[in-house]
């Protein structure tokens, strides 16, 4: 493959939500108006049932694994989302990426140019928003930084390379962090479905790992914009970080939308598309949706696990049988990645055309 050319989709470059928003004083521009959102905005999470908390701790303790395993294995087929605990990364790396990530939407516009979406080249990496497939399509009220971290051969020269430092580094200790980790979340959850552990690794092991920066600035009118919409994550595994303490994560359950209380130096893990069709609709993936506020600027990094680029992925086979026959259609995973990417984000709907 000629990876210096490899494009798996585009999106048109859009302009800097950060720098509109310090010159919107009271009105949102009409681009990014959103009237036909569902309440409720505001996040008072206080009234609402919190995500599953799984301590990761507790699922290698001879003790409390099974116990464990079953709060894990409840979390992602009723939720497809939990908080985790006791994850085992070091709290300074996370200070530190943090700390990098806030500098890195805090750059002078100049600086910023250099990193952002290609004019022309459609790219879906660097500042900008991804998605955004016409001139009159409504836009979400954020920024992003996206890129590819694993394998090292599709990053970008001209992105993860050439950021600053200590970011650099920062991110490619993350990175590493951040594969172990969800190959250890996989791990678990082919125990708890008594799935073969070597068919989730096959699928995995040698996957795609991409980040997604997002930083959402304050608004005038929050109950008009979203941050971003209402979609399930076309990936295997998302784990989240919170950056500041602002809310406005919201989980779609049981027909209600219910703001995250994110959990001091947890991350927040959830199941996307890919795992729901390799688990053969056991786990799902859920809708889920970010909101602003009129306050403070939000920020959260989002770490996608995704199969092998050259690899294709179905059902598991030992999932499979005469009573619950195969969900979905088996695909290359380049061909879902470029279908999911000429898309505009749609709740499920891109899952939905996968299904037999």
């Amino acid at each position: 493959m000629e990876t210096a050319k490899m494009r798996f989709g585009s999106s048109l470059p859009v302009p800097c939500v950060q720098e509109l928003a310090k010159s919107t004083a009271s009105t949102v521009p009409p681009r990014y108006l959103r009237p036909d959102q569902d309440p409720p905005f505001i996040s008072d999470s206080t009234a609402f049932p919190q995500l599953p908390v799984i301590d990761m701790h507790l699922l290698f303790s001879p003790e409390f694994m099974d116990s464990e395993l079953q709060k894990l294995d409840f979390a992602s087929k009723e939720w497809g989302f939990f908080q985790l605990i006791n994850h085992g990364v070091s709290s300074s790396l996370l200070e530190k990426v943090k700390s990098g990530v806030q500098e890195l939407f805090n750059m002078e516009m100049e600086e910023k140019k250099k990193y952002w979406q290609g004019e022309g080249d459609g790219e879906v990496e660097g500042f900008g928003q991804t998605f955004v497939l016409s001139e009159e399509q409504k836009l979400d009220w954020s920024d992003m930084f996206g890129i590819i971290t694993l394998p090292t051969y599709l990053r970008k020269p001209h992105l993860l390379p050439r950021l600053p430092l200590p970011l650099r580094d920062d991110l490619e200790a993350y990175s590493t962090e951040m594969k172990d980790l969800a190959m250890k979340i996989l791990d678990q959850m082919a125990k708890a479905l008594r799935m073969e552990s070597s068919e989730m690794r096959c699928i995995f092991e040698e996957g795609m790992q991409s980040m997604r920066m997002n930083y959402y600035p304050p608004c005038p009118q929050p109950e008009l914009a979203i941050g971003l919409d209402a979609h399930s994550d076309a990936v295997g595994l998302t784990i989240l970080l919170q950056v500041n303490e602002m809310e406005g994560l919201q989980v779609r359950k049981d027909g209600m939308w219910i703001p995250v209380k994110p959990l001091p130096n947890a991350f927040i893990v959830n199941i996307g598309d890919i795992l729901e069709i390799v688990t053969n609709g056991i786990y799902r993936s859920i809708e889920h949706r970010a909101t602003v506020n009129s306050e403070k600027e939000r920020l959260s990094i989002g770490t996608f696990l995704s199969p092998k680029l050259e690899g294709e992925f179905g059902p598991a086979s030992s999932l499979v049988n005469a009573d619950s026959p195969a969900l979905f259609k088996r695909i290359g995973f380049v061909d879902y990645l470029k279908g999911h990417l000429s898309r505009k984000l749609d709740g499920k709907s891109y899952l939905d055309a996968m299904r037999i």
